[in-house]
């Protein structure tokens, strides 16, 4: 088995894949009655061995995947309502269920955790962050760290990941610095015994081919050496998973001018240029545009630099769709007084925030070589805005290159690009499996699973379904 991929999901993954097994803990009780009562009847039986359909059948929360809520349930039993029960699993470690894996990513596991700035907040609870039986908080605590308004930075969560492939000792199944550049069923006939060879020579038994497998997937790519090459491989395997998040390309607007030198699309730059001076006090406006938490991100770094900003999006400000107007005010301050913000101080009437300008219901319609933007209301007015350089931070998709059609045939609409929360690809709820493509697997928000908290059930779903074709599962 390849995963590409190796942040929470692919990690995840492969915990489950190395023999470690969930069992329901005989003496806890588990809040929900009906999923207790299940549990109950059949404690000698793991999880990953259990029907998840029926497990999950009836539970409800923040995620559409039954099999999401039943792996959050069974970690975290009331922690919607704000308690601190205990998780009602414990493991055990079966290294004879173990199923050889390669997991290929091209930093350090923990995946884009690596390139977010280290001292963001997460928008999850803290605990949520954290992967199974080795609790976030725990960890926290033994270096010495805390949690500000029970959230995490980045850096904490980036440094946990990596711990946890050291701590369950799983860096064996890990590959840092691959890019994988195509992935495609192939004859499994046309595959040479050389490379056959290699491979297990190279990875353990990797290829465990079944006689009746007459097709397989080749994995191409290249590893990074510490010189800066670049080394060419292929691996041949049954079953492909795809964990490569949501994070690689960002979305363009599609606007004249949107790749000159000033308009940028990660909140890195606006960074780098408050770092190295060339953007102050005394700078023309940054202009921002989007209405998430990247672009309020962005709006609270600037605004802590006394840097003028000027705020374009096209909702408006009581959109109930807007990501502010569904955060609680009390656990989330610092996006509740973007969005007062958003609300108090628009081109219109000045408030009290100094520095910035909000633009709802506006959209750009060009940037010019002179730094000049042209912004565009409701009604078709248009206003031009000298700034000093300009931030798209409109959302992300996947970058899908590798797979024939850039992965469109796999969309839940076959027509449209995969974007994880308009058009995820499209998978069996219960196994993760793709529906287009048999022993190709997707997770996380490529699934449709955009919090850490939720992507765990999709590992749970898929390692049961390749724990029973490779038959580790008892009977």
């Amino acid at each position: 088995i390849v995963f590409s991929g190796n942040g929470p999901s692919g990690i995840c993954l492969s915990y489950l894949l190395s023999g470690y097994t969930p069992y329901f803990k005989r003496e806890s009780l588990h809040p929900h009655p009906i999923l207790q009562r299940k549990l109950e009847e059949a404690p000698e039986v793991s999880i990953l061995d259990q029907d998840l359909d029926y497990l999950s059948e009836g539970l409800e929360g923040r995620s559409d995947s039954p099999v999401a809520l039943l792996f959050d349930a069974l970690q975290r039993p009331d922690t919607d309502f704000g308690g601190t029960a205990e998780s009602v699993l414990t493991w055990w470690h079966e290294p004879n269920r173990a199923i050889p894996h390669l997991v290929l990513g091209r930093n350090t596991p923990g995946g884009a955790w690596h390139s977010i700035e280290g001292s963001m907040v997460t928008l999850s609870r803290g605990e949520w962050m954290g992967l199974p039986d080795l609790p976030f908080k725990e960890w926290l605590k033994q270096n010495r760290r805390g949690l500000r308004n029970n959230r995490a930075t980045a850096e904490d969560i980036a440094q946990y990941y990596q711990h946890y492939v050291v701590k369950k000792g799983l860096q064996k199944n890990f590959r840092c610095g691959t890019v994988v550049t195509s992935v495609r069923k192939v004859s499994a006939e046309s595959t040479s015994n050389h490379a056959q060879k290699d491979l297990q020579e190279n990875s353990g038994s990797l290829w465990n081919s079944n006689e009746q497998s007459t097709e397989v997937f080749q994995v191409d790519g290249f590893f990074k050496t510490v010189e800066g090459d670049k080394e060419p491989f292929s691996i041949y395997a049954e079953n492909v998973v795809l964990a490569t998040g949501t994070y690689d390309s960002p979305t363009w607007l599609g606007v004249k001018g949107e790749n000159l030198s000033y308009v940028h699309h990660q909140l890195s730059a606006l960074e780098a240029a408050v770092k190295n001076n060339s953007i102050g006090i005394m700078s023309d406006p940054v202009l921002i545009v989007g209405a998430g938490l990247t672009a309020a991100d962005a709006i609270l770094f600037a605004h802590h630099c006394n840097i003028p900003v000027i705020h374009v999006f096209r909702r408006r400000v009581s959109d109930p769709g807007l990501i502010f107007n569904q955060l609680p005010k009390m656990m989330y301050p610092e996006y509740h007084k973007v969005h007062q913000m958003m609300k108090e101080q628009t081109a219109a009437c000045a408030g009290p925030y100094e520095c910035y300008i909000s633009l709802p219901e506006h959209h750009v319609l060009s940037f010019g070589k002179d730094k000049k933007c042209i912004i565009q209301d409701k009604n078709g007015c248009q206003k031009a805005y000298k700034i000093s350089m300009a931030l798209v931070l409109t959302g992300s998709n996947p970058n899908l290159s590798f797979l024939p059609n850039n992965g469109i045939d796999l969309a839940v609409d076959n027509g449209q690009p995969v974007n994880s929360k308009r058009n995820p690809i499209d998978v069996d709820p219960f196994t993760y499996e793709c529906t287009q493509e048999k022993g190709l697997y997707a997770l996380g928000p490529l699934a449709g699973d955009n919090f850490v908290r939720f992507v765990q059930g999709g590992a749970l779903a898929a390692a049961s379904s390749l724990l029973k074709k490779a038959n580790k599962n008892p009977p």
